[in-house]
């Protein structure tokens, strides 16, 4: 018998891996940040598998049954720098994805080339039930629901393929992936609205279980893994139907989230929250109305076609043109003004017969390509604010919506000057050198 047939089945496995990490990493060779910069790889999260002995120095490791797999730093993300004093901030830009999936419609694969085509990376916020087949949907245990049910169904097993496929390769284009959670209930009985914050850490840790188990779970075993440890990809989210936010952010401080888009917010520069930036929707015009919607396609067509998601076909290029001319309203707005950061929020469907996939997209195009500004994920935008200077954050809050700073950004962000120390008054004595003042020793 040769040496190979002696191999045992725990070296057959190391091998397997082995190859597999050396085909994930020509996958993501040559990949470098937007700015032509590489990042550094992170250690790997708990329960990473170490590569096996011979493989690349940068290899794939495992994580539990292999649906995730630590693969280094993420390709394709921007290093920021703290504002300089006097500089103008970047006019951000979010475009998000709530329940973020692959069916026969393939707007996610499309929406993944119109971000390379307009270097624009974007937030998906997967539905953990995307990845859990329909004959396992008991495994699903949804607060103050019964096992196994969902409001937005779950899949099969081309649909879980093709999904991870487009999870797959958003991640290696410097995309974010979120979570919508898992059953995407709404109301008042059982809702999101209702839940204890105890509650929504069983729907976090049950959307993370989907992910990190989808090859368990669908038998797809033969697929790569996707490429982050989920752990430490979740950093935000945002609820079904915009409810039960309270709880939720209570829940993801405990986490370690970092940033939750869920409210509803004038269009100014964001605050934390419990620790976590408050990046939520905002309130964009509606041409030609004498209201305010907020910034997501829903919102646009339950105020053009109330009552159906399919309404007169003749009004149709009309609405799509409404929603795209608001938010470039909103953008210019913003763009000239305060630059608080816009966000966008969007669904995979072909609602009034697809107008506001096409809305999104020239919004894309018109507003990308534009000078300063950047079309970022949501956690790309939280890592920028992180970096400044809280005072500076706090100043450009004071902003209205649509006000530019009165003198100009060089006059509105200058250094202050240092504030001299005041003088004793008169007859007062100054401390004795070298002891604390009045006169005690340090204890």
């Amino acid at each position: 018998m040769t040496a190979a047939g002696r191999r045992t089945t725990a070296q057959r496995k190391a091998l397997a891996a082995a190859a597999l990490a050396v085909a994930l990493i020509g996958g993501l060779a040559g990949c470098s940040g937007s700015d032509g910069t590489v990042t550094k790889s992170a250690p790997g999260g708990a329960g990473a598998k170490k590569a096996p002995a011979g493989a690349p120095p940068n290899a794939v490791r495992l994580i539990g049954d292999g649906s995730t797999a630590f693969t280094g730093a993420q390709p394709h993300q921007p290093v920021w720098q703290r504002l300089k004093p006097g500089e103008t901030p970047p006019q951000f830009v979010v475009f998000s994805w709530d329940g973020a999936g692959e069916d026969s419609q393939k707007l996610f694969s499309h929406f993944r080339k119109v971000g390379k085509k307009y270097d624009a990376t974007m937030t998906y916020f997967l539905s953990g039930v995307y990845l859990l087949p329909e004959e396992k949907r008991e495994l699903y245990d949804p607060p103050q629901h019964s096992a196994g049910r969902s409001d937005i169904g779950f899949n099969d097993t081309e649909g879980i393929r093709a999904t991870v496929r487009e999870l797959r390769g958003a991640w290696q284009e410097g995309n974010e992936i979120g979570t919508h959670f898992n059953g995407h209930f709404c109301g008042a009985e059982g809702g999101v609205g209702t839940w204890s914050v105890e509650e929504w850490k069983s729907e976090i840790r049950q959307a993370k279980s989907f992910v990190k188990n989808w090859k368990t779970n669908s038998g797809l075993r033969a697929e790569q893994p996707l490429p982050f440890d989920y752990d430490k990809e979740l950093v935000g989210a945002r609820t079904p139907c915009l409810e039960g936010r309270t709880n939720f952010v209570q829940a993801a401080a405990q986490l370690g989230f970092r940033y939750d888009t869920s409210g509803v917010n004038d269009h100014i520069w964001p605050k934390k929250d419990l620790g976590l930036w408050d990046l939520s929707l905002q309130l964009v015009p509606v041409p030609g109305r004498a209201f305010q919607t907020l910034s997501m396609d829903y919102n646009f067509m339950v105020n053009q076609s109330p009552g159906t998601t399919q309404g007169n076909p003749s009004q149709r290029e009309y609405w799509g043109d409404q929603m795209r001319d608001g938010l470039v309203q909103a953008f210019e707005r913003s763009y000239r003004g305060n630059r608080a950061p816009l966000i966008i929020g969007n669904h995979f469907e072909s609602w009034n017969g697809g107008v506001y996939m096409r809305a999104i997209e020239e919004t894309i195009a018109t507003v990308c390509v534009q000078k300063d500004v950047k079309c970022v994920s949501f956690r790309q935008l939280a890592d920028w604010l992180d970096a400044q200077d809280p005072d500076v954050i706090a100043k450009m809050r004071t902003l209205k919506v649509g006000e530019a700073p009165p003198a100009g950004w060089k006059a509105f962000l200058a250094p202050q000057p240092a504030t001299a120390p005041a003088a004793p008054a008169a007859g007062a004595k100054a401390p004795a050198a070298g002891r604390p003042e009045g006169g005690r020793q340090a204890g």
